[in-house]
């Protein structure tokens, strides 16, 4: 299939808030727990839209990114819907991601 490139941003743009959409109401899924199925989280992709401001020259903050992702200020998201990590989720991650 051939489109041209406008069409291609726009249907990547709609996908990608598509996920951040899903990712939103699926509090329950943890961003270890991301981390340690996918190798990204919700942290990861607020940080790859701050990278794209930063490379067009958009001011954006870490915050203002996190906000984008998370619907919300992400210590408000952190009170209301981070768990404690177990053990094990932790031991994975040691695992799939030294040093992270």
């Amino acid at each position: 299939m051939t489109m041209d490139a406008t069409t291609r941003t726009e249907l990547e743009a709609a996908a990608f808030r598509r996920l951040i959409e899903h990712l939103r109401n699926r509090t329950d899924v943890q961003n270890i727990d991301l981390m340690n199925l996918a190798g990204f989280c919700r942290n990861c992709l607020s940080n790859w839209l701050k990278d794209a401001a930063d490379a067009k020259g958009a001011a954006m903050t870490k915050d203002e990114s996190r906000e984008a992702v998370y619907g919300m200020p992400y210590d408000e998201w952190k009170v209301k819907y981070q768990r404690e990590a177990s053990a094990e989720q932790l031991e994975t991650m040691k695992k799939v991601h030294p040093g992270h």
